[in-house]
């Protein structure tokens, strides 16, 4: 008794602060990257030749990027001769709208609350069903690493459950290959509405990297409504914390 005793007080807690504490990142955490259209050459293809899910489109606007495609690589860092691409620490990745994951002059719009009749369902205790629709394992790792005493997310009321009947929403992660196509439906029907579903990860959200092979759906966002987006290959936990706290409206969205 006396050795687990012991233990526990060298360890001391163990829990991170967040969200009332900035997060502590790693210093090679690569996050939403920055774009300065000023900087790049009139005719300049370098970043878009060099990222291998044609997340980046060049146009009358400029340069744009979609993290929703995005592997979150250094590619077009690298390849940007005048430095106009920069990978960022910025852990807040979450949206609400697909085509707010497309970044450009216009200011990021991060994930809003659900309305609050919604939130009233959800905002205490809400049960979440994951499903691999085909993924690599790299989001489902991080997905799992929120159950442990680091992130604690069971101290927000965010539970994974085994059985869809007794979820609010599905997170899904991977591109859902054509194998996971009807499990993955009929799993969403089995989740009581209303429902919600949260696409994690470069594949859940447009394939990722297998974007347009035959063999995969390009995502959830085909099969049923998304409610929230959180992009990354994968994501960091504390991106993942921070969207879904978002949506509960326990993060502030002007923050």
């Amino acid at each position: 008794m006396l050795k687990p005793l012991l233990a526990r007080v060298h360890q001391k807690y163990r829990t991170v602060g967040f969200p009332d504490q900035p997060p502590v990142l790693p210093d090679r955490m690569r996050g939403r990257p920055e774009i300065d259209s000023t900087k790049c050459p009139e005719g300049c293809r370098s970043c878009a030749d060099a990222c291998p899910t044609e997340a980046i489109t060049i146009g009358d606007k400029g340069v744009r990027l979609d993290l929703g495609r995005c592997l979150f690589c250094p590619e077009c860092e690298r390849a940007c001769p005048e430095g106009a691409i920069r990978m960022t620490p910025e852990h807040r990745l979450a949206v609400s709208r697909r085509e707010a994951l497309v970044l450009g002059p216009e200011p990021f719009q991060l994930a809003q609350a659900l309305e609050q009749k919604t939130r009233k369902l959800f905002g205490r205790s809400l049960k979440l069903r994951q499903v691999s629709a085909g993924g690599c394992n790299g989001c489902e790792a991080d997905v799992n690493v929120l159950n442990t005493v680091v992130f604690d997310l069971g101290r927000f009321g965010i539970q994974f459950v085994a059985s869809p009947r007794h979820a609010d929403g599905l997170l899904v992660t991977g591109p859902v290959t054509c194998n996971m196509d009807s499990a993955l439906r009929a799993t969403y029907e089995a989740v009581p509405p209303p429902r919600l579903v949260i696409a994690l990860g470069a594949c859940a959200i447009s394939g990722g990297p297998y974007a347009g092979h035959p063999e995969q759906r390009n995502g959830a966002d085909g099969l049923f409504p998304v409610d929230l987006y959180i992009p990354g290959c994968p994501p960091h936990p504390i991106t993942i914390l921070d969207g879904l706290l978002r949506l509960l409206g326990r993060i502030d969205s002007s923050c």
